[in-house]
């Protein structure tokens, strides 16, 4: 009786480990005396002879990962946190598990320096108003570095770019001071042209004596118009004798 008892309890050991349930986004890598002899088994119930195999299980689902914040000297020297979330998966499952140790924490440290490293060939403007632009070059080179492991970077989010409360002061006084320089520019580029206009205008006149003229009469008329005006005729000392010989 012990031994069949003994023999009972054994088979139901074996059996246990002998039975693996993968869940719908699970796959696992059977190793059959270390080397890899079934990829990609599951979902459902997969058997493994105790002893002689092993089975390593590793999750499909997209996964999300929060890069933590990242100190940045942008291409312009100016001391930037920037923080970034990535999406990625498990595309080959033999890949991810026979390539590197541990997928999860390697495709993390190679975020933090790509995001380091291509955000610090940016001037923080760009850091500010390209980022979609930017979210698209570090999800390129992360997809392409990660391929060897069987993992897939779906996309990549800058979640915030943090400045220093010193440069947000300089950067204020960095844009007035932008923005005083362009009044000033559309103020000069009016006043050349309506001085070109003022030349253009004069030397139409002095093509035309009648022209001055009638613009001179022309002047008067409008002024006339106020009854509180006082208008003096000037004449030219010419014409002032002419007028006494009479």
């Amino acid at each position: 009786m012990p031994i069949i008892f003994f023999a009972i309890v054994l088979a139901v050991v074996i059996l246990f480990a002998a039975v693996n349930i993968l869940k719908e986004y699970e796959r696992g890598v059977v190793f059959t005396l270390g080397k890899v002899s079934r990829r990609g088994a599951g979902p459902g119930i997969v058997f493994i002879l105790p002893g002689i195999q092993t089975i390593q299980k590793i999750d499909m689902r997209t996964l999300v990962h929060d890069v933590p914040s990242q100190d940045v000297i942008s291409r312009d020297n100016v001391s930037v946190k920037v923080n970034a979330v990535i999406y990625y998966r498990v595309v080959d499952a033999v890949k991810a598990t026979v390539q590197v140790e541990n997928y999860k924490g390697a495709t993390s440290q190679l975020a933090q320096t790509t995001l380091r490293s291509v955000l610090g060939k940016h001037e923080l403007d760009e850091m500010l108003q390209e980022r979609d632009k930017l979210n698209r070059d570090i999800q390129v080179i992360l997809d392409e570095q990660t391929e060897a492991w069987g993992i897939k970077v779906a996309n990549v989010e800058i979640k915030h770019v943090d400045v220093d409360p010193s440069m947000i002061r300089a950067i204020a006084r960095q844009a007035e001071a932008e923005r005083e320089r362009r009044a000033k520019i559309i103020l000069a580029e009016g006043e050349h042209q309506a001085a070109a206009k003022l030349a253009e205008a004069a030397a139409m006149l002095a093509k035309e004596p009648s022209a001055m003229q009638l613009r001179y009469l022309n002047t008067l008329q409008e002024i006339a118009g106020d009854r509180t005006n006082t208008i003096v005729f000037p004449f030219a000392p010419d014409e002032v004798g002419q007028l006494l010989k009479r």
